[in-house]
Parts: structure tokens; C-alpha cells; sequence
């Protein structure tokens, strides 16, 4: 099994950065896939990062590219999400998923929620104008 808990997000105005943290238990943590999704207000959550068990792998959502890097540090069970010149449409809640059993390719990264079975409780991060 594997465990997510997210740091706290926060308010922050149009153009600063965030990082936001998510600290896994359980021993397939490095073997997971990682991944951030967002759900802003009256919408469904959406996928925004993901990263290869190995770290050698990053894929992003077109809308958050040249802006989020996605990170991870597999001897600290973490993964991160820098955000930069962040917009108000990025208001949103933020999750952290794992995808625990992915196919055996340090390579592998996947965007499809529903091959992420893990879920931290995610964290509120608002962009104002």
C-alpha cells in the first residue's frame, strides 16, 4: 500500500510560485508512478503532472507546460510540484497519485486517472488576480 499526504497549499497572487510536497509511505513508492491532478469549482479533476518511477520521465497537461516542473526524490518517499507564473485559472484543489503497479519500464509515465490507485486528500491552492 502506499500512503499520500500533501503539504498545505496557499493563496498566492497572479505570477508567484508554489511548491507543493507529497510524502508517501509504503515500500513501492519507488516503483510508482507519480502524478498531480487538480479539480478547480464545478469542474472534474484533470491531470497536470506526472513523473517515471526513475524520475527520468516527465509528461504535463499543455495548459501548465513551461510553467510546473515535476520532481520526485525516491530515498525521501516524496514528490514535488514547483509551480511558477501561476494564473488564476489554476485556482484549484491539488492531488498526488500513485500508480503502484505500472508496467516494468523505468520509462513509463501514464496521464489516465484511473490507473492511479492511490490518493492523498489533496490541498487547496488559489491563485487571485
Amino acid at each position: 500500500q502506499v500512503q499520500l499526504v500533501e503539504s498545505a497549499g496557499g493563496l498566492v497572487q497572479a505570477g508567484g510560485s508554489l511548491r507543493l510536497s507529497c510524502a508517501a509511505s509504503g515500500r513501492t513508492f519507488s516503483r510508482s508512478v507519480m502524478g498531480w491532478f487538480r479539480q478547480a469549482p464545478g469542474k472534474e479533476r484533470e491531470f497536470v503532472a506526472t513523473v517515471s518511477w526513475s524520475g527520468t520521465t516527465r509528461s504535463y497537461a499543455d495548459s501548465v507546460k513551461g510553467r510546473f516542473a515535476i520532481s520526485r526524490d525516491n530515498a525521501k518517499n516524496a514528490v514535488y510540484l514547483q509551480m511558477n507564473m501561476l494564473k488564476p485559472e489554476d485556482t484549484a484543489v491539488y492531488y498526488c497519485a500513485a500508480d503502484s503497479a505500472p508496467p516494468y519500464n523505468r520509462d513509463y509515465v501514464t496521464r489516465r486517472e484511473a490507473e492511479f490507485d492511490y490518493w492523498g486528500q489533496g490541498t487547496q491552492v488559489t491563485v487571485s488576480s
